[in-house]
């Protein structure tokens, strides 16, 4: 189906599956290119004399190529977010049917009862207000908009808050309804609740306050954070680096656990509150505050560290000249999520008032430069001899400290 899709819409930039179709060869085109080119192949002859304009014009060239890689994913991940929204309703009302279908089962012995008209009843009045919330949001991802960060990838603790919302939701919608349909008796009182109402507190406050401190870190500079194309499923679990992020798993899995014990207990006394035990209760807090010092710890500005002279093989060691290359020491130069070839040709080294982009600089399989630590840059030849500052501004538009470096005729 998908395939058939993708061959009717072809690469056309608003179709999810010719979207996605066209960025994977735009990528390959890419790859391909750039592994040509760290061959030692393509290059005009008319700059492949002279190493600094065949490395520059290497660069501007894989340069062009990333920008319009790039353009292709920013529009293929238009296009599946606003695809996704019949997924998110698929998944809200399969949701329903499932547990239509789970009531009829169980109601083949023990005939169909009240608590389960209230529960099917609960669930349809809570689908149709996120089908007219997907509706309003079908271009930023349907029910999956309000999960979605400001770095347009999923969000972790608003996803465990909206876990918990939708389920306490239920459990009161579901236990009105048990008092609308003659139950004799509903235990809505805070000794059964008070579990479920500090577990829902808790998720909630996390979710506030770690987006407060992603915000106040990003703003201070202490936190480089790089937009995604779209949102993925495994931004739940990693870092903006794709890699698994031990807290963040640690709070889903945790309170994924623990709603599964309450939904479990809500099934089985269906004429009260579902009771969370304090244990759990302090185990979901142990995995909030880990998620939260993380998110104070994670990350950090870039610096730079030192700028010496670069030196090839059989070069005498000499002070630093207006053409010479400088190689820039020190961290954070490609924060997590820039290591594609897109942000890389962010990167812009400011020498007093000049700013010159790095090169691009390829090997099969990647890039020799720039790296996390290590930048090589030519020095401008607008430069002034003298004293001079240096400076990183990373793809993330953060800028690092200055050092000075004495430049000679």
């Amino acid at each position: 189906m998908a395939v058939q899709e993708a061959r009717q819409c072809g690469d056309h930039a608003g179709c999810a599956e010719g979207g996605r179709a066209g960025h994977r060869r735009a990528v390959a085109a890419f790859l391909a290119r750039r592994d040509e080119l760290a061959a030692g192949q393509g290059v005009p002859a008319a700059v492949a004399h002279s190493p600094g304009a065949s490395r520059q014009w290497v660069s501007d060239a894989l340069a062009q190529s990333a920008r319009a890689v790039a353009a292709r994913g920013r529009a293929a991940g238009d296009a599946w977010l606003r695809r996704v929204r019949y997924a998110t309703l698929g998944a809200v009302w399969g949701g329903f049917l499932a547990l239509l279908l789970g009531q009829a089962l169980t109601a083949l012995g023990t005939g169909w009862t009240g608590s389960r008209t209230a529960g099917l009843v609960a669930a349809l009045v809570l689908a149709v207000p996120l089908t007219l919330a997907a509706h309003a949001h079908r271009a930023r991802g349907g029910v999956l908009a309000p999960l979605i960060g400001e770095d347009n990838r999923l969000s972790t603790s608003r996803t465990v808050a909206a876990c918990w919302l939708l389920f306490a939701v239920y459990t009161v919608l579901f236990l009105a309804l048990r008092l609308v349909t003659g139950a004799e008796r509903v235990g809505l009182g805070i000794r059964q609740g008070a579990g479920l109402l500090t577990v829902f507190a808790l998720t909630a406050a996390v979710a506030v306050a770690g987006r407060r401190i992603v915000w106040a870190r990003v703003v201070g500079q202490r936190l480089q954070k790089v937009r995604a194309d779209r949102p993925r499923a495994a931004d739940l679990l990693c870092d903006d680096n794709g890699r698994a992020c031990l807290t963040d798993v640690a709070h889903v899995l945790v309170s994924g656990a623990v709603l599964v014990v309450a939904a479990v207990r809500l099934g089985r006394a269906p004429d009260r509150l579902p009771e969370v035990p304090w244990s759990l209760v302090l185990l979901v807090a142990v995995a909030a505050v880990a998620y939260l010092a993380a998110k104070f710890t994670e990350g950090g500005r870039p610096a730079i560290l030192s700028v010496v002279r670069s030196r090839e093989a059989g070069d005498l060691d000499a002070a630093i000249r207006i053409g010479d290359d400088i190689e820039i020491r020190g961290t954070g130069f490609v924060p997590a999520g820039a290591s594609g070839p897109d942000p890389l040709t962010r990167l812009v080294v400011r020498v007093g008032p000049v700013h010159a982009h790095v090169p691009l600089v390829p090997v099969p399989g990647g890039f020799a430069n720039p790296t996390d630590t290590v930048l090589t840059v030519p020095l401008p030849v607008d430069v002034e001899p003298g004293r001079v500052e240096v400076s990183v501004v990373t793809a993330s538009g953060v800028e690092t400290n200055r050092v000075t470096i004495d430049v000679v005729d």
